[in-house]
């Protein structure tokens, strides 16, 4: 055999087996066969909280549309840090994702140490839904309006009472801001989530809460609760009659909550597009949208690219808050 033409064969065979190689490994990556087990959506608060409630609204569709069981799983503690700290450690194929929120972005200017970083650690893939925060109290709670509450806690021998889900959380800071601008001292009571929350603010063990509308909105219907005002700039469609904080004689209160799905950072990319794709479509589609008018949440299912700045702009705007309120935790 002429040995120029054997030598262009045996380089041919190479680069065709380099080829190979590196088609296989490209496969590998992209995961074609995912998902090939159930799917964990790992919700950082106990079950019964706004978290919990979006997760399961999405799990139950988002199993139909990937053909695998999605498990709602609770890991709560630390702020809702524990749980998150859990997935940024999984094992990133796609199988374990986290359900975040607003409290991530304001656990990264609170906690002086996290074994995560949030814009790092993660991939941003979907927000699911924004939910306004609304302060109520306890029925028996001789007040009607902010003024009234704010009059009464100025009256009282000892500190009125709030509850949050956690040290860092949004139901926290905003309890803070709160104090800043009416002047008032507060106890702050931190649970590991709504539920416990709610409970304890139905049976009067705490004053007051500034969590979101979702695990309140029946009991506030019902007469067990009074929605006195919510956090957000603008009213909530689900508690028309509510007046807004600002409306309320506290200008530029302007403080809700965000949800979204995140995934550990080294997630591959494809994983990441077709989850984003399956999620837009659920949250975007009329019964879903239903249930969030249910419990007073604004479907949203926006891009991985949008859901990144917003977690980055969210981080610096809670950053300041967090200075000025001086609110830190070891």
């Amino acid at each position: 055999m002429n040995p120029t033409l054997h030598s262009r064969r045996i380089a041919l065979a190479a680069g065709a087996l380099a080829l190979t190689v590196l088609a296989s490994g490209v496969a590998h990556a992209q995961a074609p066969n995912w998902p090939t087990k159930p799917i964990s959506l790992v919700v950082p608060f106990p079950a019964g909280g706004t978290t919990d409630v979006l997760a399961r609204a999405l799990a139950e569709r988002l199993a139909q549309a990937l053909g695998q069981p999605v498990i709602v799983e609770s890991k709560p503690g630390a702020g809702a840090t524990l749980g998150a700290d859990y997935v940024a450690k999984s094992k990133p194929d796609g199988h374990t994702l986290l359900v975040g929120a607003v409290h991530h972005t304001i656990a990264s200017s609170v906690y002086k140490k996290l074994p995560y970083e949030l814009q790092k650690d993660f991939a941003p893939i979907t927000t699911i839904a924004l939910v306004p925060n609304v302060l109520v109290i306890n029925a028996a709670t001789p007040a009607k309006t902010v003024a009234e509450l704010v009059a009464l806690a100025k009256a009282a021998k000892a500190p009125l009472s709030y509850g949050s889900n956690g040290n860092g959380t949004a139901q926290h800071l905003i309890g803070t801001q709160f104090e800043n601008l009416t002047g008032i001292g507060l106890l702050h009571v931190p649970y590991k989530g709504s539920g416990p929350l709610t409970t304890d603010l139905l049976g009067g063990q705490v004053t007051m809460s500034f969590d979101t509308i979702t695990p309140v909105l029946q009991h506030v219907k019902s007469g067990k609760l009074r929605a006195l005002a919510v956090t957000t700039a603008r009213r909530s469609s689900a508690l028309p009659d509510v007046p807004t904080l600002a409306e309320s004689g506290l200008a530029g209160f302007d403080i809700g909550t965000w949800f979204g799905v995140l995934a550990p950072a080294a997630t591959p990319k494809d994983i990441v597009a077709k989850l984003n794709t399956e999620m837009v479509k659920i949250i975007q589609s009329p019964e879903f949208r239903k249930r969030m008018d249910e419990i007073g949440a604004e479907p949203v299912g926006n891009s991985t690219e949008q859901m990144a700045r917003q977690i980055k702009d969210e981080t610096e705007k809670f950053a300041k808050l967090v200075k000025d309120a001086k609110v830190t935790i070891e």
